[in-house]
């Protein structure tokens, strides 16, 4: 079974020294609001993916912590790419809905994970949690992104 297209790509960019920065702001890319954060995928893998967003003015809300909807975008970025290096041929996704819950302020760089390495792909609502960690390792925010899984049309002949 060959490789989802997002893995083949960050498996062959990665051996680079600067793999990781091209393959991100190629996803990026692909979803430009991603770009607003500057993210780095530091890990991707079936059923995982770290996204780090660097902590810089930009990202800042009026108290100079990483604003929340910053970190939302970096879950949310972390998700999409689990989700393209996990999902079965025969599935497509969309996201539904984002909980979110904001433990801890944000003072550091952020690193957002997704991880569904346990869980098997469904039809119909599908949960997909995501933590986001600072420097530390302190908690600052969780979600659950759930998205609507459907099986894929047929491919007319």
């Amino acid at each position: 079974m060959a490789l989802p297209k997002i893995l083949s790509v960050y498996e062959k960019w990665t051996k680079f020294s600067f793999g990781n920065r091209l393959f991100s702001w190629f996803f990026a890319r692909w979803a430009p609001y991603f770009k607003t954060i500057k993210p780095l995928v530091k890990e991707l893998r079936k059923g995982y993916c770290e996204v780090l967003i660097p902590k810089r003015k930009a990202v800042e809300n009026h108290i100079g912590t990483v604003h929340a909807i910053a970190i939302c975008n970096g879950m949310e970025m972390a998700m999409g790419a689990v989700s393209e290096a996990s999902i079965p041929d025969n599935l497509r996704w969309i996201p539904k809905s984002m909980t979110v819950d904001y433990t801890a302020k944000a003072g550091t760089d952020i690193r957002c994970i997704a991880n569904i390495e346990n869980k098997e792909w469904q039809v119909g609502d599908f949960g997909i949690p995501v933590e986001a960690f600072d420097d530390n390792d302190v908690m600052v925010a969780k979600a659950v992104i759930t998205v609507w899984v459907s099986e894929k049309k047929p491919k007319k002949a």
